[in-house]
């Protein structure tokens, strides 16, 4: 059984910064990517930024430059760094894992305040 377990989410203003954290668990053959995406309110689920299974990475494009995603040295563990945030980043993250399966965390809350 694989768990994503996410934190770091919480309310900031705009212009601030947030780090995110993902750290999978359980038994993980093989990983095709991890990375993470977001849902705002009547918005559909889209891409932040992941590590694609060659180890590059993935961004929206509009986030570029303000949001980082890096490895930790923990296996299977993703950070995403926030900054200059603004109100249009306020949604729910989630953590992705893309094995043969795809796995989501239970999601942590960005709320971003103008």
């Amino acid at each position: 059984q694989v768990q994503l377990v996410e934190s770091g989410g919480g309310w900031v203003q705009a212009g601030g910064s947030l780090r995110l954290s993902c750290a999978a668990s359980g038994t993980i053959y093989s990983t095709n990517g991890m990375g993470w995406y977001r849902q705002a309110p009547g918005k559909e689920r889209e891409l932040v930024a992941r590590f694609t299974r060659d180890g590059r990475t993935d961004y929206k494009d509009s986030l570029k430059g303000r949001f980082t995603i890096s490895r930790g040295n923990a296996k299977n563990t993703v950070y995403l760094q926030m900054n200059s945030l603004k109100p249009d980043d306020t949604a729910v993250y989630y953590c992705n894992l893309h094995t043969y399966y795809d796995y989501w965390g239970q999601g942590t809350q960005v709320t971003v305040s103008s």
